[in-house]
């Protein structure tokens, strides 16, 4: 039975324009079949928006839904049972916030991969779209080699079998470790780990298979390690250098700023989180935004990211990255783009990211103009709809 919303102000995501006076239709299958403005089409079952805005959902392609946010160390070490309650409960918070699709990029006791399956058999409901990653992979004593958390691997062979072992669990996207950060005491943002012929074997297995590679990699030379490994995003990049950008541009590699992940550190964290973790973020803080827009300005693809899971960056900050990329330049439609790169970047922009028709009516119904003004996503009682059906 198709249904018709109808007295709406309604923004596709394709342009900044915004059309007044819209209405659109949604089938049995969840997708667009059709839009317009003025006169809505009859039908059975309607929808009166009440002169509120539509925006479509938006797609945060870097979370952690295993980890604790209000610790140090994500909680790592937590058992299965009550890490899967936390990752539920965070996956409810995305989608509540706006994220209707998600890739994680890294998940404690693969759980995300059981996650999704449970989401595919419809046993899982009121969550985002799950891209899984299952456990990340670190070299040994790397970023990331925290308890249940990571594939360890220390050579191409290793790096390969481990990355074949995940995709066959069902991993949908790769996650590999090329510097240090933030959250590990004994490594630095400018510390190269795994190496370019480890993440190149990592890229070659799973672009076999059509899945994407994703690098944490802030400083250098991690950061040209991961480029010349071939790896689909660098998420971080910080301290990227107009020689990366240059390569990015050639290879079409994307980034993934999460710059609230690092303002949220020294913004809420002092006193609650060692002295040495607050000081890595404060440090880095002005130079991964001028870094960062300037490969914006040089035409390299952003991606909507939030790091969510790390210290005070909890599963509600996705409009707060997107307040951040304007304030440091970007227009509401340039920031909100970053949601509509992400779907490309995971390759279901054919159903995903825009309000189109064929593609799913994954859409946030809000008070105010969001391309007027950005922190309208920011609203907390936002209805939030997966496939043309109120989910909150």
């Amino acid at each position: 039975m198709t249904t018709v919303f109808k007295n709406c102000h309604f923004f596709a995501g394709t342009s900044a324009t915004v059309q007044q006076d819209a209405w659109f239709t949604v089938g049995d299958d969840g997708k667009l079949t059709a839009t317009g403005t003025g006169q809505a089409p009859a039908a059975d079952n309607v929808v009166d928006l009440g002169g509120q805005y539509v925006t479509p959902g938006l797609t945060n392609v870097h979370t952690h839904i295993s980890l604790d946010p209000l610790t140090g160390d994500g909680g790592s070490a937590t058992g299965v049972v009550p890490t899967t309650v936390r990752a539920v409960a965070h996956l409810h918070q995305l989608l509540k916030s706006g994220v209707t699709y998600i890739r994680e990029c890294g998940c404690s006791f693969d759980i995300d991969i059981a996650l999704k399956q449970l989401q595919t058999d419809g046993q899982l409901t009121k969550v985002p779209t799950i891209m899984p990653s299952g456990k990340l992979f670190s070299m040994t004593g790397g970023h990331g080699d925290l308890p249940n958390t990571a594939y360890v691997v220390d050579s191409p062979d290793e790096m390969r079998k481990a990355v074949r072992t995940a995709m066959k669990k069902g991993a949908q996207a790769i996650k590999v470790i090329a510097t240090g950060g933030v959250m590990t005491p004994s490594d630095f943002m400018n510390d190269p780990q795994l190496s370019t012929a480890e993440m190149a074997v990592a890229v070659e297995e799973a672009h076999h298979k059509g899945r994407v590679v994703a690098a944490h990699a802030e400083g250098n030379p991690g950061i040209m390690n991961a480029i010349k490994a071939g790896v689909d995003s660098i998420e971080h990049g910080f301290y990227v250098t107009d020689e990366e950008v240059d390569m990015m541009l050639e290879q079409g590699t994307y980034i993934t700023p999460t710059l609230v992940a690092d303002w949220a550190i020294p913004t809420f964290a002092k006193g609650k989180i060692p002295d040495w973790e607050v000081k890595k973020a404060a440090d880095a803080l002005d130079d991964l935004y001028h870094n960062l827009m300037h490969a914006f300005k040089r035409g390299v693809p952003l991606t909507l990211g939030t790091d969510a899971g790390t210290p005070f960056n909890d599963f509600t900050m996705s409009p707060v990255e997107l307040q951040l990329m304007v304030e440091q330049g970007m227009t509401p439609f340039e920031a909100f783009n970053t949601s509509v790169n992400g779907a490309k970047l995971m390759k279901v922009d054919s159903e995903y990211g825009t309000l189109e028709v064929g593609k799913y009516a994954d859409f946030l119904v809000l008070n105010a103009d969001p391309m007027q003004d950005v922190k309208a996503f920011q609203q907390t009682d936002k209805a939030v709809y997966l496939q043309g059906q109120r989910q909150y």
